[in-house]
């Protein structure tokens, strides 16, 4: 019985072939760096169990897992479900953008593009419906992202406090503590958000 950490979703990449290459991507980096499942999930915070259920392709993870696996093993999250640039242009088909997260009312969360880790590059697109929420544990230190809000108002809460971003606006946030994105509206909201994140 395959284990859902996060809801799958039907849009963008089909959520076998990503975790298929999720599962092929941190077989192949931890052997790489020559980590043992107990050495990635002291690492990384993830169970060992839980890792051998990605790796065995029995998991879905969410972004919060994988984000937390990346940084241990200094590599970004596009590098692990494989939308990274190659050298010059990389282009990447629309059926090939994997949906990484999806809200219990349709919202989404598309990995558009990414650089490779260490220092790391990624450009998402969130799609959220009223009530919808994404709360993260925070990233790596000195992560920064880069908010624009192109339909709705978002409400952006770092360290607990409430940052309201109105449509055609934009924000700067460090993430590397706390955070949320919350649509406390009656619409749907859409927003592109960039991440940076300095290699270890």
């Amino acid at each position: 019985m395959t284990k859902k950490v996060n809801i799958a979703t039907t849009s963008g990449a089909d959520v076998s072939t990503i975790n298929q290459a999720v599962s092929q991507r941190i077989k192949l980096y931890r052997s790489q760096k020559k980590l043992s499942l107990d050495e990635l999930s002291r690492l990384s915070g993830v169970s060992k169990g839980m890792l051998v259920d990605i790796e065995g392709c029995k998991a879905n993870p969410s972004i919060a897992l994988l984000c937390k696996i990346a940084a241990a093993m200094s590599v970004s999250v596009a590098d692990i479900v494989n939308v990274t640039s190659e050298p010059t242009v990389h282009l990447i088909d629309r059926n090939d953008i994997p949906v990484l997260w999806q809200g219990e009312k349709g919202g989404s969360a598309k990995l558009l593009a990414g650089t490779r880790g260490p220092d790391m590059l990624e450009l998402w697109q969130w799609v959220m419906h009223p009530g919808e929420a994404f709360t993260s544990s925070g990233h790596p230190v000195d992560t920064c992202e880069l908010l624009f809000v192109s339909r709705g108002q978002l409400t952006l809460r770092v360290d607990g406090r409430d940052y309201v971003i109105h449509e055609g606006c934009s924000a700067v946030a460090r993430t590397d503590r706390p955070h949320a994105y919350i649509n406390d509206t009656r619409d749907a909201i859409e927003f592109t958000m960039t991440v940076y994140e300095k290699g270890r």
